[in-house]
């Protein structure tokens, strides 16, 4: 089998996209998901992207992490986003599918603004809080963020605090008023990843909650680039929370699996 595919990336995340509109590709296949994610034996990528037909929206996101895994990812919506309007399906709004429901998204150029799901609690602990942002998220506060072993001490806390169903692992400092510095560990890569915007999401909103921040609009620096985060706060709930930042088509090619 001979596949098309497409490379794409969200502030250095990166993603394998395929158009399976025809649902030719065998999703139930999780060793070739793994293999086409493989940075030395693959393409390469954090995730893999199946763009799919939808009956209630303009196209469905099935997402998967690099061990075939499920999951929603935020850059990956983003990358979805700018590949539905590169394959004509969208102009410049849209309302797509994901495991965690519909999304609507806008973009402008390579800038895509993908507003996520509410965000009804933030659990807060003496030392990290926790809260789902259409993935599991520990976000907790550093001061040697440039210096951390995130591979390392990620794993500690994704596999000794969460067990095997784990979370993602966000490690932040703050480095202005309504700027913050992560780096993540992502569950279902097992690594550190470049960026992570489920987890820009979680650090923007936990950083509100704690009041290091009274911002509506928070900007959150992570290793592949800058990631804005706009939301409103109802009732101790969050609400029309909004990520935006670039997505861009890296390169396109066929792979024989």
């Amino acid at each position: 089998m001979v596949l098309q595919f497409f490379k794409y990336q969200g502030t250095g995340n990166d993603f394998v996209v395929i158009d399976n509109r025809q649902e030719l590709f065998p999703k139930n296949n999780t060793k070739l998901i793994a293999k086409l994610c493989d940075r030395r034996f693959g393409i390469g990528a954090d995730g893999l992207i199946l763009l799919e037909n939808d009956v209630e929206s303009d196209f469905k996101m099935v997402y998967f992490n690099s061990d075939a895994s499920q999951s929603m990812c935020g850059n990956g919506g983003r990358c979805a986003v700018a590949f539905a309007k590169y394959l004509g399906i969208i102009v410049s709004e849209t309302t797509f599918n994901a495991i965690d429901g519909l999304h609507f998204a806008s973009i402008e150029g390579d800038i895509v603004n993908l507003k996520m799901n509410n965000v009804k609690e933030v659990k807060e602990k003496p030392l990290y809080s926790f809260l789902d942002t259409g993935s599991p998220h520990h976000v907790q506060l550093v001061e040697n963020l440039n210096d951390l072993n995130v591979q390392i001490e990620g794993a500690k806390l994704r596999y000794g605090l969460y067990g095997e169903s784990g979370s993602n692992i966000n490690f932040v400092k703050q480095s202005d008023k309504d700027t913050f510095d992560v780096r993540t560990y992502e569950r279902g890569v097992e690594d550190e990843t470049l960026s992570c915007g489920t987890g820009v999401t979680a650090v923007a909103l936990a950083m509100h909650k704690q009041g290091k921040t009274e911002s509506n609009s928070v900007n959150v620096n992570t290793q592949g680039g800058v990631l804005t985060i706009n939301f409103a706060q109802q009732n101790g709930s969050y609400t029309d929370i909004f990520l935006k930042g670039p997505a861009k088509q890296v390169y396109k090619g066929e792979i024989e699996c």
